[in-house]
């Protein structure tokens, strides 16, 4: 957010709406990626949207490729000097954050009711606040035993969690085309080849979320080589059990299911709730 000091208007500039805590405490950033004014609280001003931030909004491919949320928190949140830095647990409050300064109060969520002879389809309002108060991050500190070894595990970036999304939506892609293939031998092949992909892109998430392996004799291994080279040579019992403690921790530091009840029949349920930011700003 470059700003002319000597503008006469400036004091008339927008100001921090409101002032959220990140999930994450402020751990595993460096000064260069987060600007702190207050280390004992580290709260971070959020800004309201610009014009020209509601326009990077209307930009599908930008918003696509991450660059447009990129640029976004910077502007709203000028303290976040690197927003691909930012953490997978903190992501999500942060887009919450830049709505609710921008006057926003709720955000419509269009749930379909599962009870049997119902399915009605409402669009109900989520308090952005109570939203913001439900986001956690997973216990980093406690590593997973696999066997001897202690795993220790970190939230990954926002480069990183935006790199495996345009790589999961090239694959989908594939997927999608198998049926287009009408040789049955072909189609085996290029099914093989997405899973194989799949199964990579797994791994290399898990080997940006290790921040490191301990041995019984207190090595520590945080080389990503060594890493992701452990991980296609362990057994299959291993690596799933590792893979499934991560999507754990990933679960506690993302937004919790929502309750809701039906407006027609009401009942009573919970439902997942994703927050993607090609649709949150779109």
């Amino acid at each position: 957010m470059t700003v002319n000091k000597n503008n006469p208007l400036r004091q008339y500039f927008r100001r921090p709406a409101v002032f959220i805590s990140l999930p994450s405490g402020g751990k595993g950033y460096d000064s260069e990626d987060i600007e702190f004014e207050d280390e004992t609280n580290k709260e971070l001003p959020v800004y309201p949207m610009t014009a020209i931030d509601e326009i990077t909004t209307k930009t599908p491919d930008a918003l696509f490729n991450g660059s447009a949320t990129v640029e976004i928190i910077k502007s709203c949140i000028p303290a976040i000097k690197n927003p691909w830095s930012v953490l997978s647990c903190d992501i999500d409050a942060i887009l919450i954050g830049i709505k609710a300064a921008g006057g926003e109060e709720a955000l419509e969520v269009e749930s379909s009711c599962p009870q049997e002879d119902c399915d009605t389809i409402e669009n109900y309002a989520i308090n952005l606040q109570n939203l913001l108060r439900t986001i956690k991050c997973g216990n980093y500190d406690k590593p997973y035993n696999a066997g001897e070894l202690a795993i220790y595990f970190k939230p990954i970036n926002y480069k990183i969690m935006n790199d495996i999304s345009l790589k999961q939506f090239v694959i989908q892609a594939k997927f999608a085309n198998l049926n287009e293939i009408k040789e049955d031998v072909e189609r085996v092949k290029a099914s093989q080849s997405a899973l194989v992909e799949i199964t990579e892109i797994t791994m290399d998430v898990l080997t940006h979320a290790i921040d490191k392996i301990v041995s019984p004799d207190g090595e520590e291994v945080s080389e990503k080589e060594y890493i992701i080279d452990f991980l296609k040579n362990c057994d299959t019992k291993t690596y799933e059990a590792i893979r499934d403690y991560n999507g754990d921790l990933r679960a506690e530091s993302t937004i919790r299911s929502l309750d809701m009840k039906c407006a027609t029949c009401g009942h009573e349920y919970t439902q997942g709730f994703t927050l993607n930011a090609t649709d949150f700003f779109a």
